[in-house]
């Protein structure tokens, strides 16, 4: 008996394994070509980061909710949600400073700490058009904790609402490009749809993986999935935020990570919260979900965001900035993991 666990445990977490890379592959090609559509379509950066950037990258954490959802696991979603926006915050930004501070140090440039702060490049403007997701995604943390069972389905609608009102709304608004966008040839259009199509099945198809073998390791070996979810899920779901945040800052394109990351947040609080919120009194699956076993993840999110806010009114995020960050999700996991 001892030894089939063991086989199935061995088995599930080479699945995530395998699943983890076709979903980074997925959604790193739902990315490059959902680039190329908008660079054709000749939308700005800073828009590109928070809508359809934001869209893509979370993919997998909308895929894991509709999934997790309608098979009982609505505890890894919550989980997942609040630990990747932990995970975008602190270690996107965190590692993307200081790798951005190792680089100028290598190449002995001088004032090392003026040229690594990434926030002169992201204009005001900018900001200010998508502050307002920021500001859900610090609030709605602190009070999800408080929603009860029979409540949950009329929090994910009106969690709905916000998110497709703020979409129509910025809809409505054109930010301006902060740098040159290549243009594709357009005949070529077609082509780069179908494959953001593809990349967005792969993405539906290794999420399902994916969730299938955390749950069954949960089970197992006794960890409980909101622990699953915010640490080992969320770090996968997170990989597509961290390979284009760290790019985009490295290459000295701000506005594009932290346009990913705020809206990254925004659509995991409004979007993917509110349908792991909403469907089950859909379907006829009532919601069983003690939010306060969620205590630790809601705390360590407004810790998070409120640095956030404090560096941004700053105007100023280097490497000492990204070592706070870093700190903070190594305290998180540490926390995080003991409670187990």
């Amino acid at each position: 008996m001892a030894e089939v666990i063991i086989t199935d445990l061995i088995f599930n977490l080479i699945v995530i394994g395998v699943a983890f890379f076709f979903l980074n592959w997925a959604s790193n090609t739902v990315i490059t070509n959902a680039l190329k559509v908008s660079a054709i379509s000749k939308l700005g950066q800073t828009s590109i980061g928070f809508t359809l950037i934001s869209l893509s990258t979370t993919l997998p954490e909308l895929t894991v909710a509709i999934l997790a959802v309608t098979s009982g696991g609505a505890p890894l979603s919550v989980g997942n949600v609040l630990g990747s926006n932990i995970f975008n915050v602190s270690v996107i930004i965190g590692l993307a400073t200081i790798l951005l501070a190792l680089k100028y140090v290598f190449s002995r440039k001088k004032d090392v700490e003026r040229k690594t702060n990434i926030l002169p490049s992201l204009a005001k403007s900018d900001l200010s058009s998508i502050e307002f997701g920021l500001f859900i995604s610090s609030v709605i943390p602190l009070t999800i904790i408080y929603v009860t069972t029979s409540a949950a389905w009329v929090v994910g609608l009106i969690l709905l609402i916000v998110f497709a009102s703020y979409m129509y709304k910025l809809s409505k608004v054109r930010m301006p490009e902060c740098v040159e966008v290549n243009l594709e040839d357009k005949n070529k259009l077609i082509r780069y749809i179908l494959f953001t199509i593809i990349g967005a099945l792969g993405v539906v198809v290794s999420a399902h993986f994916l969730v299938d073998s955390a749950i069954n390791v949960a089970t197992s070996v006794g960890i409980s999935q909101q622990v699953i979810g915010a640490t080992i899920i969320a770090f996968g779901t997170s990989l597509p935020e961290l390979t284009i945040g760290l790019k985009s800052v490295l290459r000295g394109q701000a506005n594009l990570a932290i346009g990913n990351i705020i809206g990254a947040s925004f659509f995991n609080t409004t979007l993917i919260l509110g349908i792991t919120l909403f469907v089950p009194g859909i379907i006829g699956s009532p919601l069983t979900l003690n939010m306060q076993v969620f205590q630790n993840l809601v705390i360590f999110s407004i810790i998070t965001n409120l640095f956030f806010w404090y560096f941004l009114s700053r105007e100023q995020i280097t490497w000492k900035e990204g070592t706070i960050f870093l700190f903070i999700y190594a305290l998180f996991l540490i926390t995080t993991i003991g409670a187990m």
